[in-house]
């Protein structure tokens, strides 16, 4: 494999370990400058210029983006994308992932636990949005920080309020957000590649600080994470398009809530702490994806004309109750069953003879004119009122796949 590391600092302990792991291996790796790219564009042909010179051909990126150069880097990441590079973590998930707004609000459409979060503009919404919340005390966060930087606890409102007047000042966006009373000055971070946790480490800050960073002097302890929390975050990096992720969470009463996805975790912290090698996990990875590549499913269906994927929900009623899904009928609408939702449970590819019940959901896939037709019209969302006790997060159970 021919790999590149995109970063700005090849001296760094992640970008050093991950060269050190590669050539372990026996692949050729290079750590390219991420501001020393030119993008070209022409028709048909998309090229990338590193040092004023074509770039030769590579299987696969690691990006390593900083928080700095966050619009251009990711742009050479689009570029690598659009010549069919594979990357280890695609432009718009270190895009979804980079702004703490734009994270949460994606995570919010899912049944992911997030700490409750506000962000106003108004000076006269703030007193509101923060007593929706909660109240104090609060979490008030630049909306780009890292490594800590930009995250003050304020205990009152008074001060949470003149906190973010003079940050909205100074032209600063920022978050609010409920401070989590039984996992202060503690979190989880689980580092995340493909589709599992293969590390996890709970940091706790000392003395009188409340952020657990390393880069604050947290200390860091190894920890066996329950089924929850994995499954927490490996579909939080998925949901934000992310193959190689850190996710932060905190321990609440209620499971955990995601604070944070990074796309280009670090490794000096977890690799000392569990004593795992990470970036040798991350290279057989890349490696896996360049030698046995996932089918993406939109390119079987842009050669399958007619034919797509969609969601069927089984309300009350239904004449689809009671019935397996052999004797539903779809397999003869040449309709197939891909997974099916039940509750909190996944099943993919569930057996012919799985009976449907009421609030069953099936992903299909077929022809879409007929999954059109079974798919019941969309009504309108009813806005309830907030209840005042959060309910405690049931326990997601995926099942292994049924065939």
């Amino acid at each position: 494999m021919n790999l590149a590391v995109l970063s700005c600092s090849r001296n760094c302990y992640s970008t050093r370990r991950i060269v050190e792991a590669a050539r372990q291996r026996k692949h050729s790796v290079r750590v390219l400058d991420t501001l020393k790219f030119s993008i070209d564009l022409k028709q048909a042909e998309p090229n990338l210029y590193y040092r004023s010179k074509l770039l030769p051909d590579y299987d696969a990126i690691l990006p390593r983006i900083g928080a700095s150069i966050t619009y251009f880097g990711t742009a050479v990441v689009r570029q690598f994308e659009q010549m069919d590079v594979f990357s280890a973590n695609s432009s718009a998930g270190i895009l979804n992932s980079r702004d703490k707004l734009r994270c949460m609000q994606v995570l919010s459409r899912h049944k992911i636990g997030i700490p409750r979060t506000t962000f106003v503009r108004d000076k006269q919404d703030v007193l509101p949005a923060i007593d929706r919340i909660g109240g104090a005390p609060v979490v008030i966060k630049l909306l780009e920080g890292t490594q800590g930087i930009g995250v003050i606890l304020a205990e009152t409102v008074k001060v949470a309020e003149a906190i973010i007047e003079t940050l909205h000042s100074t032209r600063q966006n920022v978050l609010v957000q409920e401070f989590i009373a039984e996992s202060r000055g503690r979190d989880i971070r689980a580092f995340v590649i493909g589709d599992r946790v293969v590390a996890a480490m709970r940091r706790v800050a000392q003395g009188q600080e409340f952020r657990s960073n390393v880069h604050r002097g947290g200390r860091t302890e190894f920890v066996m994470l329950d089924h929850e929390y994995c499954e927490t975050a490996v579909r939080c990096a998925q949901i934000m398009g992310l193959k190689i992720a850190g996710v932060d969470m905190l321990e609440s009463n209620q499971g955990p809530l995601v604070m944070e996805v990074n796309s280009s975790p670090g490794l000096e912290g977890i690799e000392t702490c569990t004593k795992l090698d990470i970036a040798g996990a991350i290279i057989d990875y890349i490696a896996a994806q360049i030698n046995f590549p996932e089918i993406d499913i939109r390119q079987r269906l842009a050669v399958s004309s007619g034919y797509g994927i969609a969601e069927i929900f089984i309300p009350d009623g239904s004449e689809l109750i009671g019935k397996t899904i052999d004797e539903s009928g779809l397999s003869d609408k040449d309709i197939n069953v891909l997974t099916l939702y039940r509750g909190t449970t996944v099943v993919p590819n569930p057996r012919l003879k799985r009976v449907l019940e009421p609030g069953d959901r099936l992903l299909c896939f077929g022809k879409l004119e007929t999954l059109k037709h079974l798919i019941p019209e969309k009504t309108r969302k009813i806005r309830r009122p907030k209840l005042k006790k959060l309910q405690p997060q049931s326990e997601r159970k995926v099942e292994p796949s049924e065939h």
